[in-house]
């Protein structure tokens, strides 16, 4: 959609959250807030995207480095209206709609934003707000309409008993035609703050004889701000339910809601089982009939069908079918485990690639490797991938069985079908078919008393 501009409001202090860290740049479910709203405003694909950020607001300012956002600041803080003010230097000569929400509602969807500038042209309104309906609509503001428009905004302290039995309240977004400006200009700080409130371009606009509209968003949770630590657990807790429900309905099983936390974006196939203590963090995709259990931790991470997960940590890694890992097993980035692949307790796999069929039952570290097909790899074997100066590969042949306790100092090449001795340190490549030793031997000699 084009012929519409937006601003962002995102140079608010956030007192209240009791951090050094601005308030948009708070992470939900791993994202930060204002990145929500970019995403949301930034689907509708408008003609200008104007952020109102803080000067001194550095961290903000890298985030949003190398975007095409238009930035520009409020060098005081003097309320919400006159944060729009500065937007004017990007788009006083500007003719489409404007857009203004604040970076605080990160629950906010792109099909309500697009219907609150429809709803803008086909009225022919100055400006459309976006309201909700509470049960409980206390602290908000009301709005008051008349004939199907909106009369006024009364906040909270100011309205009279009637007026606090409205339920519906005005949620802080608007669509703006080019008459913005001009209500602007009429703003005055007669308040207790001093300050220039948006929600007064309202009653201005009214003034003027321009038409004031609204659209009720379905879901009330779209327009909750987060102004505190607590509001936003609470929306972290809103998006796991919403995503629990989600895959219930799609066939997942999900023993204990209130015990599991499930990124926003997981996708999680048929007939999986999900346990308490299972933290499924952002850029996760697990297939059908797996089992993921015992406060194991996956992040940006495909899991095949039919694989188990128990107890254990994996990030960056790509799983594939029928694979168990655990317990107590550790994952990490660029690591490619291929069918029937298993992995035991207390080992960690690091960029290795590790073919159909083979095991590494428990207590190595295989890192930098390449495994292939029907390998068994024993207890306490170890890549030695670091010279101190630079990371070496380790490449063991198909079919080949390592013993116990077996090091392999990279670069190393083990061929098809070997057999590795336990407790062997293995400096040079091995031959396929060959049996290779590299360890002192045993000598017997008399005890002395």
């Amino acid at each position: 959609m084009n012929n519409f501009s937006a601003v962002i409001l995102a140079a608010g202090s956030g007192k209240r959250m009791r951090s050094s860290l601005p308030k948009v740049m708070h992470n939900l479910s791993g994202k930060p807030l204002i990145k929500w709203v970019m995403e949301a405003v930034s689907v509708l694909k408008p003609d200008n995207l104007v952020l109102v950020v803080r000067r001194d607001a550095g961290i903000v300012k890298e985030f949003l480095s190398g975007s095409s956002v238009k930035i520009v600041y409020q060098e005081e803080q003097l309320g919400s209206g006159h944060a729009v003010m500065q937007a004017e230097k990007v788009l006083k000569d500007y003719k489409g709609d404007i857009l203004v929400i604040n970076a605080d509602v990160p629950l906010i969807k792109s099909s309500t934003l697009l219907s609150l500038v429809k709803n803008n042209r086909e009225t022919g309104a100055s400006v459309t707000l976006l309201a909700a309906e509470f049960e409980n609509p206390f602290g908000y503001g009301r709005i008051v309409e008349n004939n199907g428009f909106v009369e006024k905004i009364v906040e909270e302290k100011d309205a009279t008993p009637s007026e606090k039995r409205i339920k519906k309240i005005n949620s802080g977004v608007y669509c703006f035609d080019e008459n913005l400006w001009r209500a602007l200009l009429k703003l005055k700080p007669d308040n207790a703050k001093k300050e220039y409130y948006i929600t007064d371009t309202i009653a201005v606009l009214g003034e003027l004889g321009k038409k004031i509209s609204s659209v009720i968003v379905k879901d009330g949770y779209e327009v909750k701000g987060i102004n505190n630590r607590l509001e936003l657990s609470e929306s972290e807790s809103l998006l796991k339910k919403k995503k629990i429900k989600e895959l219930s309905d799609k066939g997942v099983t999900i023993v204990d809601i209130n015990n599991v936390y499930i990124s926003y974006d997981a996708k999680i196939g048929v007939d999986s089982i999900i346990y308490p203590g299972v933290f499924i963090d952002t850029g996760v995709s697990i297939g059908k009939s797996c089992i993921i259990k015992g406060n194991s931790y996956i992040k940006n991470s495909k899991i095949s069908d039919a694989s188990t997960i128990l107890y254990s940590y994996i990030d960056s890694a790509v799983i594939g079918r029928e694979v168990k890992i655990g317990p107590f097993s550790h994952i990490r980035q660029d690591s490619v485990l291929k069918k029937n692949v298993k992995i035991g307790n207390f080992s960690e796999i690091k960029k290795a690639v590790i073919s159909r069929n083979s095991k590494i039952s428990h207590l190595s570290y295989i890192g930098d490797a390449s495994v292939g097909e029907e390998v068994n790899i024993g207890a306490g074997t170890i890549t030695c991938n670091y010279d101190g100066i630079g990371k070496h590969k380790t490449v063991i042949g198909a079919r080949s069985f390592i013993g116990s306790n077996v090091n392999f100092v990279a670069p190393v090449k083990i061929g098809r079908g070997v057999l590795i001795a336990a407790g062997s340190t293995i400096t040079r490549d091995v031959p396929s078919g060959k049996l290779a030793v590299a360890r002192a031997r045993q000598e017997l000699r008399d005890r002395e008393r």
